[in-house]
Parts: C-alpha cells; structure tokens; sequence
C-alpha cells in the first residue's frame, strides 16, 4: 500500500483507505470506544495496550492526567497536564482535543509535524490507524481527523536507532508517564520505610526488632549472607548498597504491577529499565575489574597467541556485552510474560462471551478464567521476588569476578 501524506490538502482517496476495509471515512475515523456486544474480541491488542507505558495513570478503569513536557525543534518546550487533551475519565485514553499540535492517543503522547494544523487547543474529529508501506516493510501508521482531513501523527523520539520499532521523530517526550510515576511512588515508598527502620535500629540498639523492622530484617540478612559475602569476598560491604538497591527497587516494582486495578503498571517488563539497570551494573563491573580480571579478557595468559587472537579475546569482549544484555532481557521477558498471561486468561470472559452479547458464554469465561487468573497470580507473585533475587545474585556474580584476588 502506497503511504498516504497527511497534509491538510491531503487526498480524499487517502482518507478512505484504511486497514479495515471500510469505505465511509466518518465510521472508521473516530475515538476508541468499548467494541459493542456481540463483536469480536481482540486479545492481543487489549493485552498489550494495558501493559505498554501510558501519559495517563490508570486505577481501574479510571484515568488520570499526568504532567507533560514535551520539546520540539523549532517549536520548543511545552508544559502542561495530559487533562489538556480532553480525554474520557473512563476509557481508553484517547484524547478528544489537540494541544499546541500534540495529541493523546491510546494513552500515549504523539504529534502532528504538520504546520498548517491550527495550534492551541483544537478539537478532534477522531483518530484512524492505517497499514502503509515503509522501507518495503508494512508499518502501522496513525493518523489524528479534523476539518475532513487527515494529520499524520509521529509517536515520541527512542534512541533505540530503530531496533524497536522507534527512532527519532518530529519531538521528545519527558513528562510523567505511568511508568515514572511508578517508579517515583516506589522510590518514596522505600525511602520512607528504610527511615523507620534506621531509626528503629538507632532506638533499639541490641533488642529485638518488631514490626516492619523484623518483616524486612530476615530479607536483608539473606541478600547480605547468601548473595553478598559469597560472591563478593572481602569488599563485600563496599559492594551491598548497590546490590540492595537492585533487589528491592526490582522486587517493590514486581509487587506494585501485581497490585489489581491499581495503575498495572509494567515497570519492569519495560526495556527501557531494564537497559539502565544492566547498563549500570555493566559499568560497576568493569570500572571495578582489576588487572587480573582484564588479563583473561584481553590476553589471557598460558594461551597461544593465535587463538587468543583469533578465537579467545573476540569472544571474551562479547561476553562483557552479553552478560547485561541477558540481565536486561531475562527481566522484561519474565515480567511481561506474566502479565500478558494474566490478561489473556481474564479475556476468556470477553472471548467466550462475545463482548457481553452471550450471557452463558461470560459466565462459562468466568469459571474458567477465575481459577486460572488466581493460580497465575499466584506464580506472578513467587516470580518477583524470584526475578528480583537473580538480577541481585547475577550482579552480584559479575561484579565478584572482576574485583577476585589473583589465584597462584
């Protein structure tokens, strides 16, 4: 399909031709709605759209603004709520005004580079999504309706080169997202509790702890002697901030995405914190490593020089990438992969109840769907402090090679 430019003087063809096959441009060109009952229902999509990061934060089917900050070349910052953008209370996020030629679609924040689309708060006709070809590859392409015309809209700028899909675009985004607020409310959440407990420590000096202070006490003492001091050695103290840090900060983010209706947050099965967090454990590995460490890296001694050469230094050097790169994916696979499958097992009731318009099939989804959503939550909850305890030991691992005494 040839891709289609979302000018204001845009061809009226164009604005017929959409993935669905529909003809009448008003009844495919509109806001997302709840599909009516009877119709079919789409897992894939529903599953996806409830873990991906959102500029909204959602509590049950309740939405609420976050703070945008936005920057455009040329057009430069922008500072506003998400409210801006008119959105239903109870929906699916999608936007019914533009703001300064920024729109909310599906929760996300996206632009129209179009500069003959009025700025200001301008109000939409609606939204349309359309398969085009790019690069002799079929991409999916938005498109936000006003005045009878379509607008092409350029999702936020990834510095991912394209790997994932992104790339740079028209703006970058650094408001809040669900994500970030997430991570913000686990941060303080710890901080606040990890407070009361030095303080109960100070205070309770060789007695017994109690309440939160015996809770997380045994946690700690665990990561401290079976992970710690077996990996890391004499520098182990050195060391275990930064291992905590990583265990609970991933183990508070697993727990908080298994709260239910509570924003469903994917913090952890996002990439983009998953990359950081191996990003900095490959950096206190080799920033740590010593001379024995980067002489089996480099030139591994006792070893010819031509399979060094050839075989045993290039694959060394890969292993130094490999080993983040595996924390990185482990994490988001694991984590996404759980809550993909809790929601497909909670579609069963839409699936098998056609969208409300089968009654006995809803309550058939239900007696199927209850148990298995409940087992699966279940293992979701072991998987996070599972998840949790091998992205610790792991770095923990890493990091004790690099810094290990000479053997002779």
């Amino acid at each position: 399909m040839t891709p289609a430019l979302a000018q204001h003087h845009g061809n009226e063809d164009a604005a017929h031709e959409t993935h669905s096959g529909q003809d009448d441009h008003h009844d495919v060109c509109g806001f997302h709605h709840d599909p009516a009952p009877g119709s079919e229902y789409d897992s894939k999509q529903t599953s996806f759209h409830h873990i991906a990061d959102a500029n909204v934060y959602s509590i049950g089917p309740i939405q609420i603004p976050l703070p945008v900050i936005v920057y455009a070349p040329g057009s430069g910052w922008d500072f506003f709520m998400s409210s801006k953008f008119h959105f239903e209370t109870i929906g699916h996020g999608d936007g019914h005004h533009a703001y300064n030629r920024y729109v909310l679609q599906a929760g996300s924040i996206k632009r129209i580079p179009d500069p003959s689309f009025p700025s200001g708060d301008v109000q939409l006709d609606g939204f349309i999504t359309k398969h085009e070809e790019k690069e002799g590859k079929e991409v999916t392409v938005s498109y936000a309706c006003y005045d009878g015309h379509e607008y092409r809209l350029d999702a936020k700028s990834t510095a991912d080169g394209g790997l994932f899909g992104g790339g740079i675009t028209s703006f970058y985004d650094f408001s809040l997202t669900k994500n970030v607020v997430s991570m913000i409310i686990i941060f303080g959440l710890f901080f606040f509790v990890f407070r009361r407990i030095t303080k109960a420590y100070k205070e309770r000096d060789g007695m017994a702890p109690k309440g939160i202070q015996s809770f997380f006490e045994p946690i700690f003492l665990f990561i401290q002697d079976e992970v710690a001091k077996p990996f890391l050695g004499d520098k182990w103290e050195k060391y275990l901030p930064f291992i905590m840090s990583l265990f609970f900060f991933i183990l508070g983010l697993n727990l908080w995405g298994q709260i239910p209706f509570f924003g469903g947050a994917n913090v952890t099965g996002n990439l983009a914190v998953t990359l950081i967090l191996a990003v900095f454990t490959f950096f206190v590995t080799n920033l740590s490593g010593k001379k024995h460490y980067w002489e089996h890296v480099l030139w591994m001694p006792g070893v010819p020089a031509g399979i060094k050469a050839v075989i045993l230094t290039p694959v060394e050097i890969l292993g130094l990438f490999i080993k983040p790169f595996t924390l990185m994916l482990r994490l988001f696979a694991n984590i996404t992969a759980g809550h993909i499958v809790v929601l497909s097992f909670v579609g069963l009731i839409f699936l098998f109840g056609k969208m409300g318009g089968s009654m006995g099939g809803s309550i058939g989804g239900v007696v199927i769907s209850v148990p298995l959503t409940i087992f699966m939550m279940s293992i979701e909850l072991l998987v996070a402090f599972i998840q949790a305890f091998v992205f610790a030991i792991l770095a923990a691992s890493y990091i004790g090679a690099a810094i290990e005494e000479e053997h002779h």
